[in-house]
């Protein structure tokens, strides 16, 4: 089990909550961070960290890059 730092368990919450949990479902960091109450900057700071951990998984699309959670957290 990844142990998550607060910011990072309020990022994988609010992505939960968003229902991001399959490639069919992608969230856009705007939402995240709407749902997480934080800013937008750090919010894409911390989802590149759990990119990294492979906790998260990032699709390139046209307009803004899509993440949703590939681990069970």
């Amino acid at each position: 089990m990844t142990e998550f730092t607060d910011d990072e368990k309020k990022v994988v919450e609010a992505m939960k909550s968003l229902g991001a949990k399959s490639d069919d479902k992608l969230k856009d960091v705007d939402s995240i961070a709407k749902a997480s109450l934080m800013p937008k900057g750090k919010v894409a700071n911390i989802i590149l960290g759990l990119v990294n951990r492979k906790v998260v998984k990032r699709i390139a699309r046209e307009k803004a890059a899509g993440y949703y959670l590939i681990a069970s957290v």
